[in-house]
């Protein structure tokens, strides 16, 4: 298909379909939709009972008759029937209020996806509706929705830290010329933390909780002043509901692994970098976005140990999808960082 034909307008949609949000933006108005990526469904009839905020406070506590699932792990479809509906739910929610009907749409995907994974959100997003459906690598989008020139022949670093990976690139020309996709992102962080209180505290708390604690208290380096809160759980040894103090100490040791593994990608992904464009970025600095981006002192301790100055993108939960919208509004100079020449119906 010569995207140049194509007749852009305000129907077009960018997605991040993202492990723990999906984002939509909706070319001339931004973001218009940011849901948890969870739906909850009727074990008998199969039928939606609720999507995103709602659906993830029904995580843990859902009577037998109801299943509420995370059906994205990873970056990637694992429940391929219940993406699908939740797509078609949260797809239908934005075209009927801002009357889109079958939109175009370019989604950002893991730069490790395999043709199998590939294949599967394609069919997905035209089963939930969408008229066609392009692919992009989640670090050439979250590139763009930073504002970063990705055109240019210069070079530039960008780290994506969602929820299932953390992607790491380098692009230049409007292409990625060397990358690393690890699955150790945000939930990594959260087990972590799950994990930590269990070991050093004999409490249990839930993956929810664990997530609060890591954006409440969550830091990559020692706070000057140090954060402390009272958290309630269930004693190890007693079974019991119990309250436990958990301080900022606390929750940078519990995510130092996985914070570890992060930084280790990105000093892989330097060391196999051209010198030229290696350079280039020793000015240009690294970008941080998606979730793991807001963690309190990440770019400071990125910055410590590759001598590299390091920034957060302005909206870094938001780079994906304004960057997949970018792609919309810009088609003809664009089209060249597109995975695909488009599916449709």
């Amino acid at each position: 298909m010569n995207l140049n034909l194509l007749n852009f307008n305000s129907k077009d949609i960018g997605m991040d379909l993202g492990t723990a949000n999906i984002l939509i933006a909706l070319k001339g108005k931004g973001i218009v939709l940011r849901e948890p990526s969870v739906v909850a469904l009727d074990k008998v009839t199969g039928e939606i009972v609720a999507t995103g905020k709602e659906a993830r406070e029904m995580l843990g506590r859902t009577p037998e008759n109801i299943k509420a699932v995370k059906p994205m792990q990873d970056g990637v479809i694992a429940d391929f029937t219940a993406t699908g509906l939740m797509l078609k739910n949260m797809l239908r929610k934005v075209c009927q209020k801002y009357n889109a009907g079958k939109p175009r749409v370019v989604v950002g995907v893991p730069s490790g996806i395999t043709e199998v994974e590939r294949r599967a959100i394609e069919e997905a997003f035209l089963q939930a509706n969408a008229k066609e459906v392009y692919l992009i690598q989640e670090p050439m989008a979250a590139a763009i929705g930073a504002g970063i020139n990705v055109k240019e022949p210069m070079g530039h670093m960008i780290v994506d830290i969602g929820g299932g990976t953390t992607e790491v690139a380098v692009i230049s020309l409007g292409g990625i010329v060397a990358s690393n996709s690890i699955r150790v992102a945000g939930n990594e962080i959260d087990e972590s933390i799950v994990e930590y209180l269990k070991n050093y505290k004999g409490i249990a708390i839930g993956q929810t909780a664990a997530e609060g604690l890591k954006i409440e208290l969550g830091c990559a380096l020692p706070l000057v002043s140090e954060i402390t809160k009272e958290i309630r759980g269930r004693d190890l040894d007693t079974g019991l509901p119990k309250n436990v103090t958990v301080s900022s100490k606390d929750i940078e040791l519990a995510m130092r692994k996985p914070i570890n593994e992060i930084v280790e990608a990105i000093i892989s992904t330097l060391s196999v970098t051209p010198p030229e464009l290696a350079s280039d970025i020793i000015v240009n600095g690294i970008y941080l976005a998606g979730g793991g981006a807001q963690i309190r002192n990440l770019d400071n301790l990125i910055a410590q140990k590759t001598g590299v100055q390091t920034f957060v993108a302005d909206t870094p939960l938001e780079c994906v999808a304004i960057g997949a919208g970018k792609v919309l509004e810009n088609i003809d100079s664009l089209k060249s960082v597109l995975m695909n020449s488009g599916k449709k119906m």
